[in-house]
């Protein structure tokens, strides 16, 4: 009979120590959350729908990364500012009402992150050069003929993390310049073109004073949304930019 009993209090030590091992392997492995992306294109030569609303959402949201609404209306920006993680900007048409261009400022104020894509990093406005003066820390004005050109990783950072040291591939060249009266910017990578010796800013990090935003002049159409180094480095942006 004690043989009985010891038996059963050793099981229900078994039992007890097994609740208390699996309690403590689900404390310790939190369910980690997707982050939260507003993507919003839109405007004129780019095939928005088919490289930023399909490709890129799809990049994102992969394995659960991300969950991405897309939209091609600015005007759905201000009501959605409240329940999102990161801005992407990929438009390039107007956004013109005061309202959502202070609440942008006051989203990247508050600490948000703001990833701004290639169509958005055009000088599209000027009724606001605010946007390129402290957000875009600079711009573009032109670019080379769609080609051939390649992409150097010039610094260490989470944005280019996994990303090679020299890709190639064929894309609108963007000739980024930085404004040197606007907010600094901190170039990860650089483009050059095979028929020229200019080198331009393609990845980047704008040092504004509060919020944390990365600037992506690649992004044409398939020959960058398709590669794996640009979807590393849209997820890469989207991850640092969410803090």
């Amino acid at each position: 009979m004690i043989n009985s009993f010891l038996k059963t209090a050793f099981t229900l030590i078994l039992l007890l120590v097994s609740v208390a091992v699996n309690a403590g392997n689900h404390i310790d492995k939190p369910i980690k959350k997707a982050i939260r992306v507003l993507l919003v294109g839109g405007g004129s030569s780019h095939d928005f729908d088919k490289w930023y609303k399909g490709t890129d959402v799809e990049t994102l949201q992969k394995d659960g990364f991300a969950t991405v609404e897309y939209t091609s209306d600015p005007t759905a920006i201000l009501g959605k500012l409240k329940d999102i993680d990161v801005l992407l900007l990929a438009n390039n048409q107007p956004i013109a009402d005061d309202a959502t261009r202070k609440a942008i400022f006051a989203f990247v104020d508050a600490g948000k992150g703001l990833v701004l894509a290639h169509p958005a990093l055009w000088y599209n406005w000027k009724d606001w050069p605010e946007y390129n003066q402290k957000l875009v820390g600079g711009g573009s004005k032109g670019h080379d003929k769609y080609g051939p050109f390649d992409v150097t990783i010039t610094k260490k950072h989470p944005v280019t993390k996994n990303v090679p040291e020299t890709f190639h591939l064929d894309d609108e060249l963007y000739y980024q310049i930085p404004d040197e009266s606007g907010s600094p910017i901190e170039v990860l990578a650089t483009a050059k073109a095979a028929t020229s010796d200019k080198v331009f800013p393609s990845i980047f990090i704008v040092k504004y004073p509060k919020g944390k935003i990365v600037g992506i002049a690649l992004g044409h159409d398939a020959a960058s949304h398709t590669i794996a180094p640009y979807q590393t480095i849209l997820r890469n942006a989207v991850q640092w930019a969410a803090n």
